[in-house]
């Protein structure tokens, strides 16, 4: 069995009717899973609700006072735009609430079971700053969940590996000073927001950017994953691997230019159970509905072949 942390209240995040990050991606995927042999071996849990634990402590380990206010004041007063591209609906600030949960959730999970667990939330999380959400992010999910883990006993070192389209901005400026996490992401670039060069190495030479030109397939990837991204993880030595797993490099992908098909994320998944069972996968981009179920169902698919 493989569990999947997820709510329908994740669908109350209202971008409106012509935003790429729709509530219908969630409904997709669970359509996705539903439809394929793996769907009699899924366990739903439902995220910790929030009266039961309040979420903003581990919220404010990443972002200011001042900018979690301001989302809530935003959605309180009938909702609006963190930037252009950035929505918060009435509802937004207390889904986000429940993704950052869902993300929690799933550190704790992989702790007790040493096994595979993916986070189906949303609004997604890796452009998100210090101060401020953009690029349809709100909280940083990943890096809240990565500092949490931090805290327990039995966690000494994270790896963060970013395998959407573009890059984790948001992810990097947060963690790159800390030298108990490394991370890393593969991402086309030219592209938003315009960070993730290589040269960009952390302040404990704890990142590793591999820009991707654009038009390019699974090849170039597979020769980053094994040249660059397994030695890289591998020598660090994580005791959890938390996954940013957009799956927004489809070719049939309307955002980016990636030439990458749904089974390829499967072959991503194997490269990271190499490394670790002990794996948080948590959704962030992935804008075409079909290829976004079906790479999910990829992924699922290969940690389940090799929990059998």
């Amino acid at each position: 069995m493989l569990n999947v942390v997820f709510s329908e209240k994740f669908l109350d995040h209202q971008t409106g009717p012509f935003h790429p990050e729709k509530p219908e991606r969630l409904s997709a995927v669970k359509q996705a899973i539903a439809a394929s042999d793996i769907a009699p071996k899924i366990e739903w849990k439902q995220p910790t609700p929030v009266e039961q634990r309040p979420v903003i402590p581990f919220i404010e380990s990443v972002h200011t006072s001042k900018y979690i206010q301001k989302v809530k004041e935003i959605a309180a007063t009938g909702g609006g735009y963190i930037d252009t591209d950035t929505v918060v609906s009435p509802r937004s600030y207390d889904v986000a609430l429940l993704a950052v949960n869902a993300w929690i959730d799933g550190v704790d999970i992989v702790r007790e079971t040493n096994q595979p667990t993916f986070v189906l939330a949303r609004p997604p999380g890796h452009h998100a700053e210090s101060e401020t959400g953009m690029g349809f992010c709100l909280f940083c999910n990943a890096a809240i969940a990565a500092l949490y883990a931090l805290e327990k006993t039995d966690i000494n070192r994270v790896a963060i590996l970013d395998w959407d389209v573009h890059h984790g901005n948001g992810t990097q400026s947060i963690v790159e000073n800390n030298s108990n996490i490394i991370y890393c992401s593969l991402h086309q670039y030219p592209c938003y927001p315009g960070t993730g060069k290589m040269t960009e190495k952390g302040f404990h030479n704890n990142v590793l950017n591999l820009p991707i030109p654009p038009n390019n397939d699974i090849k170039v990837y597979q020769q980053g994953f094994e040249k660059l991204v397994i030695p890289f993880i591998s020598e660090f030595n994580p005791d959890l691997l938390i996954v940013s797993a957009g799956y927004d490099a489809n070719q049939a992908d309307p955002l980016a230019n990636i030439n990458l098909q749904p089974q390829d994320y499967g072959v991503f998944t194997d490269y990271c159970l190499g490394i670790t069972s002990n794996i948080l996968f948590g959704l962030e981009g992935g804008y075409d509905l079909a290829a976004l179920g079906e790479s999910v169902v990829a992924t699922l698919s290969r940690c389940l072949e090799k929990e059998e």
